[in-house]
């Protein structure tokens, strides 16, 4: 498999879909700028928690947290793995998910656009214009595409540590390294990363929980500590969603489902 430098996508590390699209960022155009209303950005940044807030505050606080200092992961006492137990449940409990999102890069840049999850294993995100970028899931491979440039890139799902949260029967303390756990009253955080040597990389998951469990955000980490954050709003789940809409297409094949 070629990665396709001239699309920006040569810093691409193919085991994780934020870790392709913010090297995808690099070669983005800058979004326009959008009233505050018609932005995704504003309640994206308003509702889903910030790296501040997912900071261990001090003893005798909210916060009940444990970070691992090393690539083995921490042990679990029951509290914690109740919180595992909580965030497996979720995923397990969702059908569908679909929403709008705001990508974060470690240099700051952002992109947003439109994204659609079918368990298990599929989903879609389409970047907003000037972005003409589409990333898919199928279930088996992951694809990168520029519409504009008219390339593609592909690894297979299970080479990224989103199998772990999409997979049919999700159950993170059997098939994660959980390197980090933290709850709060309205919010739980577990960062994981996956077992197998093949799979590099972590993401760590922000639920709320009141007034349900809510998928917030999540942040990605490559071998090199880069960091890419994807936060999430306008979220529906358990709508019909089109089947044919995670199926890859060749690049010329493959209309734009831009967000509006």
């Amino acid at each position: 498999m070629s990665i396709a430098k001239s699309s920006g996508l040569g810093l691409l590390v193919m085991a994780s879909l934020a870790f392709a699209a913010s090297a995808g960022a690099e070669d983005a155009k800058p979004a326009p700028a959008a009233p505050p209303a018609a932005s995704p950005a504003s309640p994206a940044a308003s509702s889903a928690p910030t790296p501040a807030a997912a900071t261990p505050a001090a003893a005798g606080t909210a916060w009940s947290a444990e970070v691992s200092s090393g690539n083995q992961g921490i042990t679990l006492d029951e509290a914690q793995l109740k919180v595992v137990k909580s965030v497996s449940d979720y995923f397990n409990g969702v059908n569908t998910l679909k929403g709008s999102f705001v990508q974060t890069t470690s240099d700051q840049k952002k992109m947003k656009g439109k994204f659609s999850m079918l368990r298990p294993g599929k989903f879609r995100f389409d970047y907003a214009l000037p972005s003409k970028q589409i990333i898919i899931s199928n279930g088996q491979e992951l694809a990168i595409q520029d519409l504009d440039l008219r390339n593609e890139d592909r690894v297979q799902l299970d080479q990224t540590p989103f199998r772990l949260l999409l997979r049919k029967d999700v159950d993170l303390a059997r098939d994660a390294k959980i390197m980090e756990v933290q709850q709060a009253e309205d919010l739980m955080v577990v960062a994981l990363q996956d077992k197998s040597p093949d799979t590099p990389g972590r993401i760590k998951v922000y639920l709320s929980t009141k007034p349900s469990v809510e998928l917030k955000e999540w942040v990605t980490t490559d071998a090199q500590g880069v960091e890419t954050r994807v936060e999430i709003a306008d979220i529906k789940r358990d709508e019909k969603l089109d089947p044919a809409a995670f199926e890859i297409k060749g690049v010329n094949n493959n209309p734009l489902q831009m967000p509006h």
